[in-house]
């Protein structure tokens, strides 16, 4: 399957990816640990089937020093060991954020109260932006069919400075 569109070729794609790229990199550079702002992305983009930003997030995590049995185990957290009571929090978030139309409730109190009890206000506004930003980014990259395995760590430069 091969790419509909090269967003970043495009005049106006870039122009508008640019601004997209700021918006992540404040949240990069917020206090929201980098290790939780990778699993939540990661595990958005398999819920929403987008290989190149799973790649990416895989890789780029893999990079920051994140082990292979915990992204290994990011599908199925809920039924492992080796995730904190902080980033299940944030994984829930992200599942529930991401899978909106699933679910009546949206994001559940307990969910959110889970949040709260783990993250100061900064953030949380830095993890609700980011469940946000990566679902448009996995919607992007499945509408375009941008394909994973191609993607190298750093490829877009430090996404935290």
């Amino acid at each position: 399957m091969e790419p509909r569109i090269n967003l970043m070729t495009n005049e106006l794609g870039a122009k508008l990816g640019k601004r997209f790229g700021n918006l992540s990199l404040a949240i990069a550079q917020s206090s929201l640990p980098r290790t939780v702002q990778e699993l939540v992305m990661l595990r958005a983009s398999q819920i929403n089937g987008c290989g190149f930003c799973t790649d990416l997030h895989t890789k780029e995590a893999t990079a920051a020093g994140e082990t292979a049995v915990r992204l290994h185990l990011v599908a199925t957290w809920r039924h492992t060991t080796v995730f904190t009571e902080a980033e299940r929090a944030a994984l829930a978030l992200a599942e529930e954020g991401t899978r909106l139309a699933d679910a009546q409730h949206g994001v559940s109190d307990e969910t959110w109260d889970l949040v709260r009890k783990h993250y100061d206000d900064d953030q949380t506004a830095a993890l609700v932006y980011l469940v946000a930003v990566i679902n448009a980014a996995n919607r992007l990259g499945v509408i375009a069919r941008n394909q994973g395995g191609s993607y190298e760590p750093g490829m877009f430069g430090d996404l935290s400075s």
